[in-house]
C-alpha cells in the first residue's frame, strides 16, 4: 500500500506547478492557486503515509522524480515547453533513477 500512496503522492505533486501555471492566466487566477494548494496538501499527506514503510530518502527521490517527470510531460503537451533530445534524456535519467530505487528497495 505504501508504494501506491507514494505513486499517488507523486501524481499530486504534478498538480501544484500546473496550478501555479494556470493561475498566471487571469481567468484561472484563484482556481489555479486553490488547485495548487490542495495538490500540495494532498501530495504531502500521501507522502507522509508512504514514509511509514518506505525509507525517507527513497520516498523523497521517487516523489520528486514522479513530480518532475510528470510536470515536464504536462509542460510539453499542454504549455508549449521545449522538447529536445537533451531534455528527454534528462527526464529519462530521472525515470531510470526512480525505477532503480523501486527495484532495489
Amino acid at each position: 500500500m505504501a508504494w501506491l500512496y507514494l505513486a499517488l503522492a507523486g501524481l499530486c505533486e504534478i498538480g501544484w506547478p500546473v496550478g501555479f501555471k494556470l493561475s498566471q492566466q487571469s481567468d484561472y487566477r484563484v482556481s489555479g492557486i486553490v488547485f495548487a494548494v490542495l495538490s500540495m496538501g494532498l501530495s504531502g499527506w500521501l507522502l507522509w503515509l508512504a514514509q511509514r514503510e518506505i525509507p525517507i530518502g527513497t520516498a523523497y527521490a521517487v516523489w520528486t522524480g514522479i513530480g518532475g517527470a510528470g510536470t515536464f510531460l504536462i509542460g510539453v503537451a499542454f504549455f508549449g515547453d521545449a522538447l529536445s533530445l537533451g531534455r528527454v534524456l534528462g527526464v529519462a535519467l530521472i525515470v531510470g533513477g526512480v525505477v532503480t530505487l523501486k527495484l532495489s528497495h
